[in-house]
């Protein structure tokens, strides 16, 4: 008798994932559908991941990501995401387009390439959500809180209302951008989280859009989806799913959200 090896005869997707974080991974194998394989690509580098040339003709990768494309070249992938939302959000009008066409370039192979800014925005359309209630990681600066806000606004889904979720009582006395180093990430829960997004979400919102991918939060998409009666996206869902549509993988996923459902 065989069992179950995760092998991933639909489809194979490559994540390029910050080298410390956990969260990603974790997310993305709870939620895949039977068939489909997740590999990891660790990267390093500061915000964005790859870096505008000075004519902005195209964008030079960092180096980890030249790393992973050459590593992921060689492992016959259906499908590779730069899950990174600050990336998306700090990168500018085009970057999205111009670093999936980078990635794939450098992976030399018929792999589909995508970022989780075009994910997500293909998941908001796809669930009718054009003034979404935006949530973002206590870690999140307010340079990024802003860029996330312009980056959504400037593509036609302004925000309803935003929201840097609160770390907690533990970790108040400390500034977003030190939250990550001294351990924040790995300390996160999803129960306060769910309370903090029940009580914000204004009624103008028609949607929740949860950003950052190391954030953990998809244990909470269905709860919130039935108290609030609204669509929840999160970062990781949407590429994920946006991957699973680019590879043409139908299979329904239950527990995560209308996006992921039946």
């Amino acid at each position: 008798m065989t069992q179950k090896d995760n092998w991933g005869w639909r489809a194979r997707i490559g994540l390029f994932i910050v080298g410390s974080e956990a969260v990603p991974e974790a997310e993305w194998w709870a939620m895949a559908p039977p068939g489909v394989s997740i590999h990891a690509a660790r990267v390093t580098s500061p915000s964005p991941w790859a870096r505008w040339r000075a004519d902005r003709s195209g964008v030079d990768l960092a180096d980890d990501m030249q790393r992973g494309c050459r590593q992921f070249g060689a492992m016959r992938l259906s499908a590779v995401v730069l899950a990174h939302t600050t990336s998306s959000v700090v990168g500018g009008p085009g970057w999205d387009e111009a670093t999936a066409a980078a990635i794939s370039a450098a992976m030399g192979t018929d792999a589909v390439a995508t970022t989780n800014g075009r994910d997500t925005l293909a998941a908001l359309a796809a669930a009718g959500v054009t003034r979404p209630f935006l949530v973002m990681p206590p870690w999140f600066p307010d340079p990024a809180v802003e860029a996330a806000v312009r980056y959504y606004t400037d593509n036609g889904v302004a925000p309803a209302g935003h929201l840097r979720a609160d770390a907690g009582r533990k970790w108040r006395d400390l500034p977003p951008g030190d939250l990550y180093g001294h351990g924040m990430g790995f300390a996160q829960e999803i129960e306060p989280l769910y309370a903090q997004i029940r009580a914000a979400c204004p009624p103008s919102a028609d949607g929740v859009l949860i950003g950052g991918t190391g954030f953990r939060c998809v244990g909470i998409i269905d709860a919130l989806e039935q108290d609030l009666g609204r669509p929840v996206i999160t970062a990781n869902q949407a590429s994920l799913w946006h991957c699973l549509r680019l590879t043409g993988v139908r299979a329904p996923v239950a527990g995560y959200g209308r996006l992921l459902g039946p």
